[in-house]
């Protein structure tokens, strides 16, 4: 396996794992920074506050775009297994 190869490899897997995960963890940085300011205007400091629409979120997330990114997901492992005997020639 060339080194072409394996840069190659790393960077679909990299932008697969960016483009699945991206939406999930930018969901749960928006909702965790608008309890964290309603809590400093409120002077609430209950730490567990912001674990529930976290949750809430993500799992909203999820249920709206997960069928898209079991595509993507499907996507990167097919082309991945089809490209595999092409991998082991030099």
């Amino acid at each position: 396996m060339s080194q072409n190869t394996v840069l190659y490899l790393a960077k679909e897997a990299l932008g697969t794992v960016i483009l699945v995960g991206g939406p999930v963890l930018g969901a749960s940085l928006i909702v965790g920074l608008l309890v964290s300011i309603f809590q400093s205007m409120t002077q609430i400091q209950e730490q567990t506050l912001s674990f529930i629409p976290k949750v809430i979120a993500v799992v909203a997330i999820l249920l709206i775009l997960g069928p898209w990114m079991l595509s993507v997901i499907t996507a990167f492992t097919t082309n991945l297994l089809n490209q595999l005997a092409s991998f082991g020639n030099l």
